[in-house]
């Protein structure tokens, strides 16, 4: 029980210190990109951003999930050659739906979270080529090809 109490007390503490960091992060940054826009850089702290890109060039952005979630549906992008998104989720959660033909290389991280990456593996090597690199930290991030969306493949 003596440990207990300061574990407890910190744990508390560590996660009012994430809260009010979130807070003045949500204050300070401001979401850019629309549908038609080639870069992104997508804020959610404290809710959720769902954006469906039509874009004809896709170059990437940033994507910032802390204490939220982030929905972006990529399958009706075109994609420009080197794209890269950077991905991070913080106690939230990012997702990604990508085009069948695509293929996705992450070079994402977790820690204490996890990472899920599953576009068919059946992509030409000639086909474009997007790179998610990025942080789960007691989130994650999933990307996922746009035929198994809703659970088909």
């Amino acid at each position: 029980m003596r440990l207990a109490r300061p574990l407890v007390t910190f744990t508390l503490g560590a996660y009012a210190g994430l809260a009010i960091a979130a807070a003045l992060m949500k204050r300070a940054l401001a979401p850019r990109g629309d549908a038609g826009s080639d870069e992104v850089a997508l804020v959610a702290i404290f809710d959720g951003v769902r954006l469906a890109s039509r874009a004809q060039a896709f170059r990437g952005g940033s994507l910032l999930a802390w204490f939220g979630g982030i929905d972006l549906d990529l399958s009706a992008a075109g994609l420009a050659p080197g794209a890269r998104l950077r991905a991070a989720a913080v106690l939230g959660g990012v997702s990604i739906r990508v085009p069948t033909g695509w293929r996705v290389r992450s070079e994402a991280k977790a820690l204490l979270g996890g990472i899920d990456v599953r576009t068919g593996g059946d992509e030409s090597p000639d086909a474009p080529t997007l790179v998610v690199e990025g942080l789960a930290l007691l989130g994650g991030i999933a990307i996922v090809a746009a035929r198994d969306a809703t659970g088909t493949s």
